[in-house]
Order: structure tokens, then C-alpha cells, then sequence
């Protein structure tokens, strides 16, 4: 049960990590599969087979931003990526003066 955990958590992870990438997979798995659903409806034409399925990976991929939109959200309000940048700056620096 451990082994899931980490394979979940490592998943997460990735996820986070490629935000973009993971929604442009989900994009290219969505039309793939709305092209296969659609083509096997006999009574469409071709163009309106990939329409739908041009529609149907959109509203899957409108789905995704929300949902990476979310995931960043909780990022940043739990603190896990509060500020990632802190590392570099130097605050006990005196400020600038004009």
C-alpha cells in the first residue's frame, strides 16, 4: 500500500512539475478517443466526426486548465510553492536609494 502511495504522490508530482505538458497529453488522448467514438457512429459525415471530436477534446482540455488551475491554487496556498524565488535573493541587503 506504501509502494501505491509513492507511485501516486510521484504522479502528482510530475504533474505539477509539467502542468502544460500534462494538458496538452490529455488534449492529444481526448481527440484521439473522440475521433475513434465518433468514427464508429455510421450515420455522420466525416466532417462532422471531427468537429465533434475537435469539441469534445476542447471542453476536455477547458477541463484540464481548470483543473491544473486549482492544483496551483492549492500550491500556492498551502505554501508548498509560496514563493520559489526567496532562495535567491539576499534579504538582509540594504534597499536601494535613488
Amino acid at each position: 500500500m506504501a509502494e501505491t502511495s509513492t507511485t501516486l504522490a510521484s504522479i502528482r508530482k510530475w504533474i505539477v512539475d509539467h502542468k502544460l505538458r500534462s494538458v496538452g497529453c490529455l488534449w492529444l488522448t481526448g481527440i484521439a478517443g473522440s475521433i475513434a467514438y465518433n468514427w464508429s457512429q455510421p450515420n455522420m459525415k466525416t466532417s462532422v466526426k471531427i468537429i465533434h471530436a475537435r469539441l469534445h477534446a476542447q471542453a476536455l482540455t477547458l477541463a484540464a486548465l481548470a483543473g491544473a488551475a486549482v492544483v496551483e491554487y492549492y500550491d500556492h496556498k498551502t505554501g508548498a510553492k509560496a514563493d520559489p524565488y526567496t532562495k535567491f535573493l539576499d534579504m538582509d541587503a540594504p534597499a536601494h536609494k535613488d
